[in-house]
């Protein structure tokens, strides 16, 4: 990219977990930025300088603001003026485990009346093959006008963020990038040029977004194995984090994954039944895809097997148990909770009578989610001895410094955390 920078804006829409951090990475690179939200709080605290994503500081958010290159508002007409606009909104599951276009529909329709010629448009939002070029493109030039490829230049990048990762900055991680043309992809390999170190251009938006979800596809067919394998050696008595330790000392052919209570993240659980569903309009069946999410949505019941087991063994059942979900987040370290199997611990053990509460130090207070909207508010409770079971769901690192497996209490470790013990009931 020429080293001299238009201060026609980039127009981030979307500032959550992908866009917020992008909008940074562009204003830190020099480039005048405005981050859209539809959220009018979340605006005016990112005004204020205040994150509410862990991983990205206030400071270096201020730090922006001050330097004139940063914005925030609600209003889509800032488009009018923008040089390119990246679209970073949810696409999650409807009820039916079918993709959810609304939110990517709905903000085209708010970019089209502000679309102008030579604007770069660039969906980073996962999603099936032919969305892109498909209901994206027909919906920018049914309401502009314009015509994509000629007018405006359309493109799609996936996002790769991985909350929490400290080794690697965004910046620092490869771009896979496919225009609707070659002009299209041109004109988005400029738009990021110099903000990202290393583009990995493809021949066309749908490879791009086919490249997405096969990575995601790749951890969650992996991940179902070593919990299929876990669930299996475990009747052996077998400990499968020993089996996964030893065999990643072979130095070619294996890559260590890790088994859990269930899967969590915008991204794995999610990404691989948006190509089950589109597949289906070939008349193709992705058995081995929907195989890999049946066993890693049914890890939380043999999770809730464990708990049980624990309980029984003292004498009591988990109707009327008092018990404490220790880890509320997805993963170490970080404070997201989407699609958290600890969510889904806690609705399921409540709808068996137990009395269950939570503990992380990322978490102080459940914020609302779409499908566990009757849990906000709940805040999070020391680790004590006054429960009948804990059940550590998250290996946060600051609990491998307690002694949880001291307090004379049935633990349920679902992330080996703990030593085997007496109480100690692996999951």
């Amino acid at each position: 990219m020429n080293s001299k920078k238009s201060r026609a804006p980039v127009v981030v829409i979307g500032l959550g977990y992908v866009g917020l951090p992008l909008a940074l990475r562009f204003s830190i690179c020099g480039h005048s930025v405005i981050g859209i939200d539809v959220d009018p709080i979340k605006v005016k605290n990112l005004r204020d300088g205040t994150s509410y994503i862990r991983h990205v500081s206030s400071e270096i958010l201020s730090t922006e603001l001050q330097s004139g290159n940063l914005n925030f508002s609600t209003d889509y007409s800032v488009i009018s003026e923008a040089r390119a606009v990246i679209i970073c909104v949810p696409t999650p599951l409807s009820k039916n485990r079918e993709p959810d276009l609304s939110f990517v529909e709905k903000t085209a329709r708010s970019i089209a009346p502000h679309l102008r010629h030579g604007v770069v448009v660039v969906l980073e939002s996962t999603t099936y093959p032919g969305t892109t070029d498909g209901c994206l493109r027909s919906t920018l030039e049914d309401i502009s006008g314009l015509s994509a490829g000629r007018d405006f230049y359309l493109a799609f990048s996936p996002e790769r963020e991985d909350p929490g990762r400290g080794d690697m900055a965004n910046n620092e991680i490869p771009k896979i990038i496919g225009g609707y043309t070659e002009e299209c992809l041109t004109k988005c390999l400029e738009v990021y040029g110099g903000v990202i170190e290393k583009l990995v251009p493809v021949s066309s938006c749908r490879v791009a977004e086919a490249t997405k979800l096969m990575e995601n596809i790749f951890r969650s067919v992996n991940i179902a194995l070593v919990n299929e394998l876990k669930v299996v050696y475990a009747a052996m008595d077998i400990d499968i984090w020993e089996v996964i330790e030893a065999a990643r000392t072979k130095p070619f052919g294996f890559l260590p994954f890790y088994p859990g209570p269930g899967l969590g993240g915008h991204c794995i659980p999610i990404d691989p039944f948006y190509l089950t569903w589109k597949a289906r309009e070939f008349g193709m069946h992705t058995r081995f895809i929907e195989l890999a999410g049946e066993i890693n949505t049914s890890m939380p019941d043999y999770v809730l097997s464990r708990i049980n087991d624990a309980l029984n063994d003292q004498g009591k059942s988990v109707r009327g148990s008092r018990i404490l979900i220790v880890g509320l987040a997805y993963k170490a370290d970080v404070d997201d909770i989407r699609e958290s199997p600890s969510l889904v611990l806690i609705e399921r053990l409540e709808t068996r009578g137990a009395m269950v509460e939570y503990n992380d130090p990322y978490v102080d207070v459940i914020p609302t989610t779409r499908e566990h909207s009757e849990l906000a508010g709940r805040k999070s409770q020391a680790i004590t001895a006054d429960y009948d079971c804990l059940v550590i769901a998250t290996a946060h690192t600051a609990y491998r410094s307690m002694e949880i497996g001291e307090l004379g209490v049935p633990v349920v470790d679902s992330r080996r955390l703990l030593a085997p013990g007496p109480l100690v009931y692996q999951a």
